[in-house]
């Protein structure tokens, strides 16, 4: 059986965790609490860069989560998570690049500043610009590879899901908002969301790592 190593707090895990429930592969959950455990051996042998999440399937070893659910996506296609047009399939992968590299280092910035820092409000220009390039894409589709679920909804959804924490609303967004209501009500959205109490254990870890990443 798949083994997944995981933390449920991380966005990273949830998107895995998600792609993993939407296409319904069994698997093994194995919680790292990373209060150490992720630079033990064992693991290391899994992940040397001690990160998660990570998967292992029949001993074949995957981290990264948007290369391990490039790789359930191949293995498992069943139900299938890429459109076949090409403009579409380019899409997808557009925005999902956008989500990972715009939108995820300014939403750490909006967790870690205060809200009167400039680099907050820096932070939340540059975020809103990212929902804006969302809403022109999506249009009236009800996901961002069409009419069914994709990649980049579960990606994009599960990093968007940390801006209503931080007082981000897609009022402004109607075909996005719709969107994300959307995938709130999908069974693997209910099983994997943060509550408001995970958010703040989340925020309070990534404090402390990013405060001892700047002692070292």
């Amino acid at each position: 059986m798949l083994k997944f190593y995981y933390n449920p707090r991380s966005p990273m895990a949830r998107r895995v965790w998600r792609g993993l429930l939407e296409k319904d592969i069994p698997f093994e959950g194995i919680v790292m609490n990373l209060n150490g455990d992720q630079f033990q051996p064992d693991y290391l042998q899994i992940h040397p860069f001690n990160h998660i999440p990570a998967i292992v399937d029949d001993g074949f070893r995957m981290i990264e989560s948007i290369a391990i659910l490039e790789y359930l996506e191949t293995k498992y296609p069943t139900p299938r998570l890429l459109p076949k047009d090409t403009q579409t399939l380019a899409k997808v992968r557009m925005v999902q690049m956008v989500s990972t590299n715009e939108l995820m280092p300014k939403t750490i910035l909006l967790i870690l500043e205060n809200q009167d820092s400039p680099k907050f409000i820096e932070a939340k220009q540059h975020v809103e610009k990212v929902l804006e390039f969302f809403a022109e894409n999506l249009k009236d589709n009800s996901y961002f590879g069409g009419g069914n679920l994709s990649l980049a909804d579960i990606i994009i959804g599960t990093d968007i899901s940390f801006l209503p924490h931080l007082g981000v609303e897609f009022s402004k967004y109607p075909n996005l908002n719709n969107w994300f209501e959307r995938l709130m009500q999908r069974p693997s959205w209910k099983t994997t969301e943060m509550s408001p109490e995970d958010f703040e254990k989340f925020r309070r870890v990534l404090t402390r790592m990013i405060q001892r990443k700047a002692k070292s």
